[in-house]
């Protein structure tokens, strides 16, 4: 069975940078999109930005586009999230998850990593 793995997660002062990996380990990618959410404490689970499986199609929430950046890592079966200018609001759990639609809704994702903590000081 596949399983997502997220790494890079860490404590940066506003305005740094931070890049997110996201390993499938066991297999490959499945679905047709993989996605980064993020989850604050007390907050829903927010979609941040997917990649088309089969390419390189990719959305972002507003509050991440010019900043963000969504992209895959075919050699080494990794999707990585490269997190510039970052913000105090920006601090959460991130996770990696693979989608069975193109969508920004958390429900239409099925397999899910364990998450990494991204901590902005400002």
């Amino acid at each position: 069975q596949v399983q997502l793995v997220e790494s890079g997660g860490g404590l940066v002062q506003a305005g740094g940078s931070l890049r997110l990996s996201c390993v499938a380990s066991g297999g490959t990618f499945s679905g047709v999109v993989i996605g980064w959410f993020r989850q604050a404490p007390g907050m829903e689970r927010e979609f941040v930005a997917y990649i088309y499986n089969g390419g390189s199609a990719t959305r972002y929430a507003d509050s991440v586009k010019g900043r963000f950046t969504i992209s895959r890592d075919n050699a080494r079966n990794t999707v990585l999230l490269q997190m510039n200018s970052l913000k105090s609001e920006d601090t959460a759990v991130y996770y990696c998850a693979s989608g069975i639609f193109y969508s920004t809704r958390a429900s239409n994702y099925n397999t899910w990593g364990q998450g990494t903590q991204v901590t902005v000081s400002s």
